[in-house]
């Protein structure tokens, strides 16, 4: 069953503190973004936001679902978890689990890559080291 225009709205309403929150229909569910964080999954009119394992306790405790796409195939995904009842009809605890779950959505940042700089005694005179030489026939 996918998602009704009510409970899109009674959520985009209760999340209002967050900031601007785009809602964007996808495989007859719907994925919320903060700005390009996409940090909740809406199905069934059922909510469920991103977690990682700092915040997945919290959920479990509360006896929450992990988001399951399919079912009947067993298994769900760990890296939503559904929305306890009593969180989603209070506006204000909803806001703080949701910026919880924005933040977990944040793109992680790449490792910096090694640098090619010249190391050893010619680099510290400010030479750079000599290149293995190739031999032409």
């Amino acid at each position: 069953m996918p998602v009704s225009v009510s409970f899109l709205e009674f959520v985009l309403d209760q999340l209002e503190s967050c900031g601007p929150i785009t809602a964007k229909r996808m495989f007859g569910g719907v994925g919320l973004y903060a700005g390009n964080r996409f940090f909740a999954i809406m199905m069934d009119d059922t909510i469920y936001l991103k977690v990682d394992d700092a915040t997945r306790p919290s959920y479990e405790a509360a006896g929450s679902r992990a988001f399951n796409p399919f079912p009947e195939r067993g298994g769900g995904s760990m890296q939503y978890y559904e929305v306890p009842l009593a969180v989603l009809e209070d506006a204000d605890e909803l806001a703080r689990w949701a910026k919880r779950s924005i933040a977990v959505a944040a793109p992680r940042r790449a490792t910096p890559a090694r640098s090619r700089t010249p190391s050893g005694p010619a680099a510290s005179r400010g030479m750079r080291s000599p290149r293995p030489r190739t031999r032409r026939r």
